[in-house]
């Protein structure tokens, strides 16, 4: 068995950010200035972090945030981060480069609520989900080849570490601090993305694979929309088929949505 941390980060805030409308992946545009300050911010924040392994969309608004929080890691100087695809922004189709009141109108109009509704053009909330599901095996399978489950290192005190989550989500207070859920665990995993990606990750997480969750917690705070550079951290513990294939036996939440590292940026405007 094999336990690691999973930290997943919005890319910093664009142009288009700032003025509502939507990019996709049809729209590859790089950080605004305050985008520049928040990746910067997470960076410092995230700074203690010793990150094994850096997956990143391959879309520039979040490989430049990637870049800033590696530059602010004490542990991961000179890392090269793995650029995937499959973290790539939901697709919104036709509605790429345009207001989001466009896609608001357009749902109104089919009946359904903006979040469920697909453009033409667009993907689906199911196919963003199995986008993520071939994620996690891209993941699963890079832990298994690059650790040595049976190493003492990698996988003893697995129930402590899973203790210590357990401990740990449940007495999180709502600052919190940036090693929350880490404790007793030594291999940790950074992804940086985008909003609706981590929105439909976070629930495939928690409501498909049945994750634990923090003590107090709403799901409406859960699956809030993920603002610029917001992070969201989970445990995951993984064990061995019968054919040698990685499978996830547990899951369990630590936060989503934490955003007090931008708290500074924030009272200076």
């Amino acid at each position: 068995m094999f336990t690691f941390s999973l930290t997943l980060v919005r890319h910093g805030e664009t142009q288009y950010n700032r003025e509502k409308l939507l990019q996709g992946q049809g729209v590859d545009t790089s950080l605004s200035e305050t985008g520049m300050q928040q990746g910067e911010a997470v960076g410092r924040y995230l700074r203690g972090i010793p990150f094994n392994h850096v997956f990143v969309s391959n879309l520039q608004r979040a490989v430049q945030t990637a870049e800033l929080i590696l530059r602010n890691n004490t542990h991961c100087s000179g890392m090269k981060m793995v650029l995937e695809p499959l973290l790539r922004e939901r697709g919104f189709g036709v509605c790429e480069g345009h207001p989001k009141e466009d896609l608001k109108n357009m749902a109104n109009a089919s009946g359904q609520s903006c979040r469920d509704f697909t453009p033409p053009g667009g993907e689906t909330l199911d196919q963003v989900r199995l986008r993520f599901k071939k994620f996690l095996k891209v993941l699963f399978k890079q832990m298994l080849e690059e650790h040595s489950w049976s190493d003492p290192d990698a996988s003893a005190g697995l129930s402590e570490a899973a203790n210590g989550a357990s401990a740990a989500a449940s007495d999180i207070a709502p600052g919190g601090s940036a090693d929350d859920g880490l404790q007793g665990v030594s291999v940790h995993a950074l992804v940086v993305s985008h909003g609706a990606y981590i929105r439909v990750a976070n629930k495939h997480l928690v409501e498909d694979l049945d994750s634990s969750l923090p003590a107090g917690v709403r799901m409406s705070q859960l699956f809030a929309p993920c603002p610029n550079t917001g992070i969201a951290r989970f445990v995951l513990t993984l064990s061995k088929s019968e054919s040698a294939s990685p499978v996830l036996t547990a899951v369990r939440c630590i936060f989503t949505n934490r955003k007090n590292h931008l708290d500074d940026l924030q009272a200076a405007e």
